[in-house]
């Protein structure tokens, strides 16, 4: 896998800030779905206590990760699959490829899957001249415009329909007068995929969980095309993540009315599909599950930064954070976009790769108060910025700059002296009452924030001033 660096969050951020169409969209869809939730959330006299379950069960499991793995592979052996493990995208991308070539197929269908959108499992196949086919309605439509996922649940969260109009009058529906009314376009897509899920001999899934006591593997849609993918063809082959895995069927109890209500703001997931192994003469008679690592067991070993494995994949934290909102699914420059993006994707790749994520969120806790699973991304984000610095070098310009601070606050008269100075100079950069711009370096505090005013007498002034008064 490549080792290249992110693009600078900033850089990246600083771009889709210029584009007010991009800004409309996401205003609009994370506001509906944000209120959906509210409503839904508000209903659930035990709501609080349904996210502590949730969180309880996904820190047992972590601490039991192995115990739990090994029981799910002897489940899925037992009943008819075969189980595959993949240290990291390569080898899952090879593990799979191979599977697909032993079916002789050249085509094969999708349900949506993070997981093999963070391992480019699109152009691996397409490498060894197999096409994949998206069959989730969003995932179709940034397949068609050629472009990545701007948000975890919502892939197209970006585009309008009149955008998704014009994408399909230049690809599946060329030659056809097609307004922008959904039930029109939702019509051309279901047109265009049945007849991919009639031809295709294989199908590819992610899991959004897998229960170690029975093998059993659950998939949560919105559509139906996922229901399609995994009855139709011959073969299926399920990509998961380790951090997956929950122990006891009985756990879904939890995480079917947290995951719903979180992420599209629904009471009941529309289509609920679980399987075990193969069944003869009904669905695929053949079951693949590939369990991928790609970084999961390092962040397993970071006490702070493991409880980011709990993650259910919901969005909520998206919906709500002001940056995910202003800037996009696209400035992150991976898979996982918002808050949860900020802390996952830098574990994953390794902090030398995305040493920008951890400071693309803020610290103020809304990301927190609407994990189902309570996460505190806050306490993560700090924790990974505190590992950069300490990892900086020694002629990194922020470390320097740190270390002349300590210098300055160690010594009171050193200190003294800088605020005299800090006084004086700060009408350089004063403007109507706050110091709204600040030289060099310094300008990124006041890109967007204004500071106060540094005051005419420092409190050891005030208390020197009175004790002599006093005398």
């Amino acid at each position: 896998m490549s080792r290249k660096p992110l693009p600078m969050f900033p850089q990246a951020a600083k771009t889709a800030l210029t584009d007010m169409q991009l800004r409309r969209n996401l205003g609009k869809a994370t506001t509906t779905i944000r209120a959906k939730r509210g409503k839904v959330v508000g209903e659930m006299p035990d709501w609080e206590e349904l996210r502590a379950a949730g969180s309880a069960i996904k820190a047992t499991t972590m601490r039991h990760l192995d115990e739990y793995l090994t029981q799910l592979e002897a489940a899925v052996t037992q009943a008819g699959g075969q189980v595959h493990w993949a240290r990291d995208a390569a080898e899952a991308n090879d593990i799979i490829t191979r599977l697909v070539q032993a079916q002789g197929a050249t085509q094969v269908v999708k349900v949506k899957s993070l997981t093999t959108d963070e391992i480019h499992l699109n152009d691996a196949l397409a490498q060894v001249g197999v096409n994949a086919i998206e069959t989730d309605l969003a995932e179709l439509i940034i397949q068609l415009a050629g472009e990545r996922s701007s948000h975890i649940l919502v892939p197209a969260i970006h585009k309008n329909r009149s955008e998704i109009r014009d994408l399909f009058r230049r690809t599946i529906a060329r030659g056809e007068d097609l307004t922008d009314e959904p039930t029109m376009l939702a019509a051309v897509a279901r047109r265009y995929l049945r007849a991919q899920f009639l031809a295709a001999e294989v199908a590819i899934s992610g899991a959004n969980f897998a229960v170690a006591e029975t093998g059993t593997i659950c998939v949560l849609e919105s559509e139906g095309n996922g229901r399609m993918c995994l009855t139709l063809p011959k073969t299926l082959i399920t990509v998961m993540g380790i951090e997956k895995v929950i122990p006891t069927f009985r756990d879904f109890e939890v995480f079917l009315q947290l995951l719903p209500r979180s992420s599209t703001g629904e009471r009941m997931n529309p289509y609920t599909s679980l399987w075990t192994g193969v069944t003869p003469g009904d669905g695929p008679q053949n079951f693949h599950l590939v369990l991928l690592d790609n970084g999961r067991t390092n962040v397993l070993a970071d006490e702070v930064g493991r409880q980011t494995l709990h993650c259910i994949r919901c969005s909520a934290c998206l919906n709500i954070c002001p940056v995910y909102q202003r800037t996009g699914g696209h400035a992150y420059g991976s898979v996982y976009p918002g808050p949860i993006g900020a802390i996952l994707t830098p574990q994953l790749l390794g902090l030398d790769r995305a040493k920008t994520l951890p400071y693309a969120s803020t610290l103020c806790g809304a990301c927190y108060e609407v994990c189902p699973v309570k996460i505190n991304i806050p306490d993560v984000l700090l924790h990974l910025r505190g590992e950069i610095g300490a990892h900086a070098g020694p002629f990194n310009s922020e470390a320097m700059a740190m270390r002349q601070l300590a210098g300055i606050f160690a010594h009171p008269q050193r200190y003294e002296r800088a605020q005299r100075l800090a006084r004086r100079g700060q009408r350089l950069v004063q403007h109507d009452g706050v110091i709204d711009h600040l030289p060099g370096m310094l300008g990124g505090w006041t890109i967007a924030r204004d500071l106060p005013n540094i005051p005419q007498q420092s409190f050891r002034e005030w208390w020197r001033a009175r004790q002599k008064a006093a005398e």
